[in-house]
């Protein structure tokens, strides 16, 4: 386990003392800065700190984690066993490998192969590897690596040449070879990208699990990545490893999954060699009322799963078995843009494929399979109630209740990364703010592609498609999706203004007493917020009377403020604090000023 461990791209012991250093200054910061009545029940924070909303979505989340837990800790080893026992008897009669490289770095290109070639000589059946390069120098490379490794015997290798226009036709034209051959019967198709390093025994420790289910269509393994980037990058395709490693478990007991990684997947032959199989592989297209037909640039891992979906067969992740990829953010330089620009991608191939999985129901894949599609659509939207609400209680009611919300996101967050750094076995402090990163931006970007999701870029190869040729009617089709995006966003945010009371405006006394609680100075300022908080110094109650012109608060709100307190520059007015006692609290105000206020007693 510990030379598992060490395996893992991971930030630095100084980034991680820095993070501890900010996270613990930030946590003493919000805790001075909590409202007294943020743990009361009767406070309305309170309320919405365990929203109906926040209890369903973390009961969800725990039962994903439940269930891979499950899966990996009582299911898995059984399969395991299983498998290991099938394979030591029986073996595919015939693998093939499709491995696609477009300008993959020439020292990568060598790593991957020369392992590549090295494993399927030690595994010892027939194999041909389809190596789908962009040009002559691959060919040298993979020669290199032949010469190596001494021209296996039962290893072939066939070259095809892509054509630049994406994975999809590379990978069409290597399944309509592999037909054309008449693989033998019970032989096994791996597909992987030309920037992964498998590992030795991979092939053993994989392809022994068709033989002892055969119900099986096809399955994928855990990742692991060796990342060019700063500790920031590191961590964040750590933590999504991490999430993945939690999600593909889960899904996995229910025998199905959400996607077929490219990275590294393993088909039965006879299954992706049907001609509608290779069909939706290199053509597959949605027909929409909006964007018209338009076909998929990438995400060709999400159409062979959608075709083993639609067709019954059952798919399964193996948890002990890691494929590493060599990765690299396409700028390096700019972490947010690339991020942004690879979850973009992302998301759009999830979201073009889950309609039309969802619309098959739950009969193929089960209710609970079925049901993850269904909340992928869901939990982009109320994901982005949390941050609603806190802006908006933050602008029109309370400013102070912004620092429940970081106590809040610190402390839910810090349960998630926990569950997840014990099923992964190793765990880093940036994992937190990452974690919050990837849920809302990745949020608000997924709901951004839900209206735009014809639009495809694909950064390495440079390549983008699925918008109008005529840019007049892509102008349209854009403005369109912003107004509808604009519109459902807009359906939401009056949701919980209605919900959470906030009809009103911040008035301008509000905005006064926020401005004064940022920006307060001197001796005599005291923090103060929409709902006044007073402290009594005098055990008695003095029985003068506030002239007419005075703010009335109740119940730790105002809730007038008469015109005539404030006609005139200069001029003071009372304001009356009315608390839970019997006694009445007299403050001093200086009208259209930063609001300042001193408990001398007139």
């Amino acid at each position: 386990m510990a030379a598992t461990r060490r395996k893992h791209s991971s930030a630095s012991r100084l980034t991680e003392l820095t993070t501890f250093l900010f996270g613990l200054a930030l946590l003493i910061l919000v805790v001075r800065e909590l409202p007294a009545d943020v743990f009361s029940p009767e406070s309305q924070s309170f309320f919405f700190i365990i929203g109906a909303i926040a209890i369903w979505r973390y009961s969800w989340w725990g039962i994903q984690a439940v269930r891979s837990l499950w899966y990996n800790r009582v299911v898995f080893p059984s399969l395991r066993a299983e498998a290991d026992v099938a394979g030591h008897q029986e073996k595919p009669p015939e693998l093939f490998v499709l491995c696609t490289s477009y300008r993959i770095d020439e020292r990568v290109n060598f790593q991957v192969y020369d392992a590549l070639i090295r494993e399927a000589h030690r595994y010892g059946v027939p194999t041909t590897i389809f190596a789908s390069v962009s040009d002559r120098t691959d060919v040298d490379i993979i020669t290199h690596a032949l010469d190596d490794n001494g021209w296996p015997q039962n290893v072939n290798v066939r070259y095809m040449f892509q054509k630049g226009d994406g994975k999809r036709s590379a990978m069409a034209e290597v399944l309509r070879a592999i037909s054309r051959g008449l693989p033998a019967p019970g032989s096994l198709l791996v597909s992987m990208d030309g920037d992964i390093l498998i590992e030795p025994d991979t092939l053993s420790r994989t392809l022994s699990f068709f033989v002892s289910q055969n119900d099986l269509g096809a399955l994928t393994t855990n990742n692991r990545a060796r990342v060019t980037g700063d500790d920031v990058t590191r961590e964040w395709y750590d933590l999504r490893y991490a999430q993945r490693h939690l999600m593909m478990s889960s899904m996995s007991l229910s025998r199905r999954l959400l996607v077929l990684t490219g990275r590294y997947s393993v088909f039965r032959t006879d299954l992706a060699t049907q001609p509608d199989f290779i069909e939706l592989i290199e053509s597959d297209h949605v027909d929409h009322w909006r964007f018209g037909s338009f076909k998929f640039l990438s995400g060709d891992d999400k159409s062979s799963w959608y075709w083993l979906l639609k067709n019954g067969w059952s798919m399964l992740y193996i948890p002990d078995v890691f494929v590493t990829g060599f990765e690299e953010l396409p700028n390096r330089h700019r972490f947010f843009a690339s991020t942004t620009d690879l979850m973009r991608r992302w998301f759009g191939n999830m979201l073009r494929v889950s309609n039309r999985a969802i619309a098959l129901g739950p009969r193929p894949m089960g209710m609970f399979a079925w049901w993850s599609l269904v909340d992928q659509r869901i939990s982009m939207w109320t994901t982005l109630v949390g941050p609603t609400v806190v802006a908006l209680v933050t602008f029109t009611i309370r400013p102070s209740f912004f620092f429940t919300y970081v106590l809040w996101i610190m402390f839910t967050r810090g349960i998630a990364v926990s569950i997840l750094a014990w099923q992964r076995g190793r765990f880093s402090l940036l994992w937190l703010p990452l974690i919050y990163y990837n849920q809302v931006w990745g949020a608000i970007l997924k709901t951004y592609v839900s209206f735009r999701f014809n639009r495809q870029q694909w950064s390495r190869q440079g390549i983008s498609a699925g918008e109008p040729v005529d840019p007049v009617a892509a102008r349209r089709q854009r403005r369109m999706g912003h107004a509808l995006h604009g519109f459902f966003y807009g359906v939401l945010f009056f949701i919980l203004v209605v919900s959470t009371g906030n009809t009103l405006l911040p008035d301008r006394t509000t905005l006064h007493i926020a401005f004064d609680q940022v920006w307060r100075s001197g001796n005599d300022s005291r923090p103060l917020d929409r709902s006044l908080e007073t402290h009594h110094t005098d055990t008695a109650c003095d029985p003068a009377q506030p002239p007419p012109e005075h703010f009335r608060v109740e119940d730790g709100l105002i809730k007038a403020i008469p015109h005539s307190a404030i006609a005139q520059p200069g001029q003071q007015a009372w304001l009356t604090v009315l608390a839970d006692t019997k006694c009445k609290e007299r403050l001093w105000i200086e009208p259209r000023t930063p609001l300042k206020v001193s408990t001398t007693h007139p």
